[in-house]
């Protein structure tokens, strides 16, 4: 699995964003694509597996293990910079 991270120009200042959700917004591009590029090195590490327990739609109840080593690799791309 790969996920993408882009940073962009949002609510009057910098953020990035996965999917259509935004980060905090920045007052300076550096400081996004920086925490843009941090956001996607934190979802890369893996940690330690664990039991989820979760409440299905019928009801049910469901316990899954999850491995704590399968992670995404995560990218950022500069909307700006590709705007050039």
């Amino acid at each position: 699995m790969s996920i993408t991270y882009h940073v962009a120009e949002h609510d009057g200042a910098w953020a990035y964003c996965l999917d259509d959700v935004w980060s905090e917004t920045f007052p300076t591009h550096e400081e996004a694509l920086a925490a843009a590029k941090h956001a996607a090195e934190r979802q890369q590490l893996g940690g330690h597996d664990a039991d989820i327990t979760y409440q299905r739609a019928d009801g049910s109840w469901t316990t899954e293990r999850s491995n704590g080593g399968d992670r995404p690799e995560a990218d950022v791309v500069d909307d700006a910079k590709e705007k050039d």
